[in-house]
């Protein structure tokens, strides 16, 4: 029952039945406003708010923010939905096939021939318990710190990871010990978008479903670790030859350091490295420090365990090892595939080698070296050898000698570079000279006929006065006034160091890029004494660069590799672009310079190859290494002869070596470069040079012309302007005029014609006989003379000037008989410093 009081607004006779207010429309309007006192009245409906304006002009591109939090909001429900769907339909699969990769098979170039096949994998699993808890840690410190107290991924590295990979940037690193077991066990190594969201889901649901120890164990079994060993104990007898338990703390911390760079990081195969390894090796150690793995004093009592050499499968022997392996780190250094996921198997590698040239190369080392040792030599133990031969038309390696057998000598002498080239660097800074168009200190230009004061020991002078670096010639003699054509002939290093001045240390440096030596080459440094061979590039590296001069200074990267596939399918091979590295000229000068070395200088040796042929011979510090660097029209190959310590490995000197006093590059390295070269290229026809050659204007000898302005680069004082000096790069084209008229091309006289019968003022004068030096009788050749070249640490030699002066004279002089050297290294014999550029002579 309502029991509220009826409520009368008006007429009793008009209200309506149960109480209720009449809705008429005129009724409630006229009913009073509680918010108008007044009286007033509203007027019908509600006030409209004004309209906001359109958005004009530049502000229309601009989201609003209800666009913006619906686009977040959108976002994160695709995010949270993706998720769980991915997380849903990827389960974890079994062990994928990599886990027991198959073989990798290596082919000459006609793709048939198999040279090796490697892959055999060399795995033994071990449970944690087996592993020290120091092993354990020394990873954790080189890998993932955090292991234990983290999550399963590192959601920032992934996201990084996965843009580089869309992006086309290539690898990147950050992944967790979880994400990379997952990567190695159950998916494979390839960089795609779809790969990486496995690895993420899978991780996840692993790192739920397994222990951490589980997960450390499984890595620790599946981590390739280079040398073809797979898992810790596996490593741990391929570098140290012990059981993982028996492994101390500093030899763990190593082999944690090969997980970053498993080929790299192998001190033994790659020496240049160890810069780099010890660096890594501290930050392993230092990170057990950190987390209180290690205490601070047992850390610094610490020094670097040198592993043991590899010991590689007999599969490897002979020269199938040193093939492998440089074909390896040509496919790393490119990154057309690493370390790891070739390590997989599977792999067919058709090589640019050819299987004739390549027997030829073993044939030629065995007949003009290894046959010369002798086990009654001590010397002989020392003796290494090393080559490679490259087409200048393809920039194919055609043959490659890395050592006397994989098994027993690990290094490849090939492709290392810890050994100074010597002399055979000096026609780079002819190269240089002419294609930047340098002249000498008194403004002329250089050119084979430009001449230079040889006198021994004379001091390089730059513009603004003396360098204080007097490198000294082979054996001290005094060449006096001397063209640059002799001085190439005889490799003196007084007129060579000063023309390295003349044009510009960094010059030089630029051009030896140009031409193919790698720019991080060790001692490749910008001084005087770049010209004289402190470099320490390797014989493939020196083969490139030549194979440049001999295309007319056009430069190609060397490869090894004609093609690589999997299961049918290639994969891509990086673009090698042709390039005119330096001008014609300059390079078809430098070769007719080049030319004379073998006809009449210290290379003469080289003529057995029944070719025509361009080359230069130089000796090491020491003579801990000769070399020969030479090319035909269509073949440039090197040899050097090194001396190492078959047990430590130190740099030895080869005096003595092969029955020989001294050890030089006109000896047994262009013997075998003979030998090699006739062999590769029997059967093919003679290809005679075609140079457009500069030989540029005779200058006047001052030693037999009295009264002739002919000072042969003493600069003098005052003089102000930078020798050498250009703006133009490497290989720009010069056509130089001189007082005696614009220099005229002209092609390379035929071969076997004799010298008397060439017309003169011709690029055959390129074969003009040397000048007799004292004591030498004209004609003799290089096996008749005891001289080499010399580069050291000191200054004080490059090539030996082929005297053949005996030992009455030079005790009569007073000086030993041994060549004096240059480039004086580290008291330990290591190459890593340059050479200075200032060092005084030697006493």
């Amino acid at each position: 029952m309502n029991h509220e009081p009826p409520q009368h607004g008006g007429d009793p006779g008009q209200q309506p039945p149960q109480g209720w207010a009449p809705r008429d429309a005129s009724t409630a309007a006229s009913a009073p406003d509680p918010e108008r006192p007044d009286g007033a009245t509203a007027t019908k409906g509600r006030a409209k708010r004004p309209k906001r304006p359109k958005r004009t002009g530049w502000r229309r591109i601009i989201p609003t923010w209800r666009m913006v939090l619906g686009g977040a909001l959108l976002l994160a429900l695709l995010l949270v939905g993706g998720f769980i769907a991915g997380y849903q339909m990827i389960d974890i699969p079994a062990a994928n096939a990599a886990a027991t990769a198959e073989a990798n098979v290596y082919v000459y170039a006609d793709g048939k021939t198999v040279i090796a096949r490697d892959g055999e994998i060399n795995r033994e699993k071990i449970p944690l318990d087996r592993i020290p808890p120091t092993i354990q840690h020394a990873v954790l410190a080189a890998e993932d710190r955090d292991f234990y107290s983290e999550d399963a991924i590192d959601i920032k590295a992934t996201l990084r990871a996965g843009w580089n990979t869309v992006t086309g940037k290539g690898r990147q690193g950050g992944s967790t010990i979880t994400q990379q077991y997952v990567k190695n066990y159950y998916l494979g190594q390839e960089q795609t978008v779809i790969r990486k969201a496995k690895e993420f889901f899978i991780s996840i649901k692993l790192d739920r479903e397994k222990s951490k120890d589980e997960i450390l164990e499984g890595y620790l079994n599946t981590s390739y670790f280079g040398r073809n060993a797979y898992g810790i104990q596996a490593a741990s007898h391929a570098y140290y030859g012990k059981d993982v338990e028996d492994l101390d703390t500093g030899e763990g911390a190593y082999l944690a350091s090969l997980l970053n760079a498993p080929s790299s990081y192998d001190v033994v195969a790659h020496p240049e490295n160890k810069k780099a390894v010890l660096a890594r090796w501290d930050y392993v150690l230092d990170g057990m420090v950190e987390h209180d793995w290690l205490s601070a004093a047992d850390r610094d009592a610490m020094t670097f365990p040198v592993p043991d050499k590899a010991k590689p499968a007999t599969a490897l022997s002979g020269q199938r090892g040193y093939i492998v392996q440089a074909v390896e780190d040509y496919l790393s250094a490119n990154k057309i595939i690493d370390a790891d996921t070739l390590a997989t198997g599977g792999y067919r590698i058709t090589t640019t080698l050819q299987q004739k040239k390549q027997d030829a190369l073993v044939e030629a080392v065995k007949d003009n070296v290894l046959s010369k040792t002798s086990d009654d030599r001590a010397a002989d133990r020392n003796v290494r050898a090393g080559g490679a031969s490259i087409d200048p038309a393809t920039g194919h390696v055609v043959a490659l000698y890395g050592g006397i057998d994989y098994t027993k000598q690990f290094v490849n002498n090939a492709t290392r570079r810890d050994y100074q080239v010597g002399s055979t660097f000096k026609p780079f800074v002819l190269a240089a000279a002419l294609a930047n168009g340098s002249t000498t200190q008194k403004d002329r230009a250089i050119t084979p006929n430009t001449r230079y004061d040889g006198t021994n020991e004379r001091t390089v002078q730059s513009s603004t006065g003396s360098t204080g670096y007097s490198p000294a010639n082979e054996d001290d003699v005094d060449y006096g006034s001397i063209t640059v054509r002799e001085a190439t002939d005889k490799s003196v290093n007084a007129v060579y160091a000063q023309m390295a001045q003349d044009v510009g240390p960094q010059e030089v440096k630029d051009t030896a890029i140009a031409l193919g030596i790698p720019r991080n080459t060790p001692d490749l440094t910008a001084s005087p004494s770049i010209a004289l061979g402190p470099a320490t590039a390797s014989a493939v590296d020196m083969a490139s660069a030549y194979a440049t001069l001999a295309d007319h200074g056009r430069q190609r990267p060397h490869t090894l590799v004609a093609k690589i596939s999997k299961d049918g399918t290639e994969l891509d091979l990086p673009a090698r672009k042709t390039r005119q590295a330096i001008s014609r000229e300059a390079a078809d000068t430098t070769t007719s310079v080049l030319r004379s070395v073998v006809d009449g200088g210290t290379g003469t040796a080289a003529l057995a190859a029944g070719r025509p042929a361009a080359g230069k011979t130089g000796t090491a510090e020491e003579d801990r290494a000769a070399w020969f660097a030479g090319y035909t029209p269509d073949l440039a190959t090197v040899i050097a002869v090194m001396g190492q310590d078959p047990e430590t490995g130190v740099q030895k000197p080869l005096y003595g070596a092969l029955g020989l006093a001294r050890m030089n590059g006109g000896g047994a390295p262009a013997q075998t470069w003979a030998a090699y070269t006739r062999a590769a290229l029997e059967g093919s026809a003679v290809q005679a040079f075609e140079l457009q050659a500069d030989e540029g204007p005779e200058e006047p000898d001052p030693d037999e012309s009295p009264g002739e302005d002919g000072d042969t680069e003493e600069a003098e004082e005052g003089d102000t302007e930078e020798a050498g000096e250009s703006d133009d790069p490497p290989g720009r084209e010069s056509s130089r005029e001189d007082g005696d008229g614009t220099r005229s091309r002209t092609p390379d006289a035929t071969y076997g014609t004799p010298r008397d019968r060439r017309e003169p003022g011709t690029a055959a004068q390129a074969d003009a006989p040397a000048r007799a030096t004292p004591g030498q009788e004209p004609g003799t050749t290089g096996d008749s003379r005891p001289g080499g070249d010399r580069t050291g640490g000191d200054g004080r030699s490059g090539d030996r000037a082929e005297q053949g002066r005996d030992e009455g004279a030079r005790a009569e002089e007073g000086r030993p008989g041994s060549g004096r050297t240059e480039d004086r290294r580290t008291e330990d014999g290591r190459t890593g410093d340059a050479a200075p550029a200032h060092l005084p002579a030697r006493p």
